[in-house]
């Protein structure tokens, strides 16, 4: 019962906690959000998206889009807008404050038109959160623990570096925070809509 009443407090202080891993460096299992959102909530602002959320949004007032049965379920919240995210046609240009993701960019073989797309539905000023893998850190990770590999990512070289050359192709975008080599294979990047 205390657990319960603990878990109801958490929900309605929008606080979040993160399962408990068997392996201490297997993730397996925990959402990506939850290992990034005590750095990367604070960016997430007024009315915002999050793109690919697989049931454990960065607040509880994103709006939840995934895929309309998502490939991983790490968290009770429901899809809100079942489609795809290089596709938001629900959003006229320049509307939303934020776009988060977590982990899904590097499914997707045109990064540049992805993120055109998610600039596009961003207010000047409102920002684009994205934590990812670095490719070559979790393909070691996934060997050194046993943690299954991800066939959907799509490159090889997929990093922090990589995403940024993207960006400033883009030109529409300036970084306002970055750190690499976070939660043992992932990077953080926070720009703002020029």
């Amino acid at each position: 019962m205390k657990k319960i009443v603990r878990s109801l407090y958490l929900l309605k202080k929008n606080i979040f906690v993160k399962p408990k891993s068997k392996h201490p460096l297997n993730t397996f299992g925990q959402s990506e959000t939850s290992k990034c959102r005590s750095r990367l909530m604070q960016y997430c602002v007024g009315h915002g998206l999050d793109l690919g959320f697989g049931g454990d949004p960065i607040t509880k007032t994103a709006i939840r889009m995934d895929s309309p049965v998502p490939y991983t379920k790490v968290g009770e919240y429901p899809v809100q807008l079942g489609g795809k995210a290089e596709n938001l046609y629900w959003f006229k240009d320049d509307v939303l404050d934020y776009i988060y993701s977590s982990h899904l960019l590097e499914d997707f073989f045109d990064t540049e038109a992805v993120l055109k797309e998610w600039i596009r539905v961003l207010k000047p000023g409102g920002r684009l959160i994205i934590f990812c893998p670095d490719e070559q850190r979790f393909r070691k990770h996934c060997t050194e623990t046993g943690q299954k590999y991800n066939s959907n990512h799509v490159h090889e070289f997929f990093s922090l570096e990589f995403v940024k050359q993207v960006l400033d192709r883009i030109e529409k975008t300036k970084y306002i925070y970055e750190q690499d080599n976070v939660n043992i294979y992932s990077w953080d990047l926070v720009c703002e809509k020029k």
